[in-house]
């Protein structure tokens, strides 16, 4: 087995070993990748901080050791706290984005080391070793509203519904898998919408009964959710009710507290 980091801003991760096959997920700077089978200049990856296989091209991340990946994992990151921030180069040739929820690894002294390439961080950063309070949840999760929805989307410019609550919860210091179907096999289970707290998920399904969508509850019976974009609507015992097409969107299966 190798292993891999990404050095890139954001990176596709795709079903297949191919530019047009479908975004699955996405690589953020600075998070690890377990690296198996190679088909031409594809890899086949698993991601670290959530067990996701995928494919990724080979000049999208970089190979690191197995000493250098067990140093990494042994604590939690630090991670970008703003939307979007700037890495510089420390002789100031080259500059590069990172995003919300970017990895920071190794820094210190604002320093940050990936693969030997140092670049200079001056933007804020969280702790994600710490869970942090619940209130915090919806504090970041405003961050992102009107980001555009995108299948696979883990970023401010393109996100999916699944990618918004495990980003979000990310900042919070809790790390959750990737799919919504996954997502609802975490925390306890609640009977009644009137449990729920500001920061707890509630989940929806389909006609074949397949756990589709997910979002963020806020306080005064609305959710904050990633449906053609990062949006608040209104929740109730039925589902999520669009005001402005004046009719329900996705229908209510399972309301969860994760901590």
């Amino acid at each position: 087995m190798k292993y891999g980091i990404g050095h890139l801003s954001v990176s596709p991760c795709r079903a297949e070993a191919s530019d047009s096959s479908e975004q699955v997920t996405q690589l953020l700077f600075g998070e690890t990748l377990k690296v198996y089978e190679k088909k031409k200049s594809w890899f086949r990856v698993k991601t670290v901080h959530d067990n996701y296989e995928c494919w990724m091209d080979e000049n999208q991340f970089k190979f690191i050791t197995q000493r250098e990946f067990e140093a990494l994992i042994e604590t939690r990151p630090q991670v970008v706290s703003d939307l979007v921030e700037v890495l510089s180069k420390e002789d100031g040739s080259e500059l590069m984005t990172v995003i919300l929820g970017a990895n920071l690894p190794n820094i210190e002294n604002n320093l940050v080391d990936v693969k030997e390439a140092v670049w200079k961080f001056e933007g804020n950063k969280i702790d994600a070793n710490t869970v942090h309070p619940k209130e915090k949840l919806a504090e970041h999760a405003f961050m992102l509203l009107n980001a555009p929805y995108q299948w696979g989307g883990r970023s401010p410019f393109g996100i999916d519904c699944s990618g918004f609550v495990q980003l979000i919860y990310k900042l919070n210091g809790v790390f959750l898998p990737r799919d919504a179907s996954q997502q609802a096999s975490m925390g306890q289970a609640l009977s009644f919408i009137e449990e729920a707290e500001e920061g707890d998920l509630a989940f929806f399904d389909n006609d074949e009964g397949k756990i589709t969508h997910v979002g963020i509850i806020l306080s005064n019976n609305r959710i904050i959710h990633a449906s053609g974009k990062v949006r608040i609507d209104k929740l109730d015992h039925q589902g999520i009710f669009n005001q402005e097409k004046r009719n329900y969107s996705h229908r209510l299966r399972l309301i969860s507290s994760i901590y």
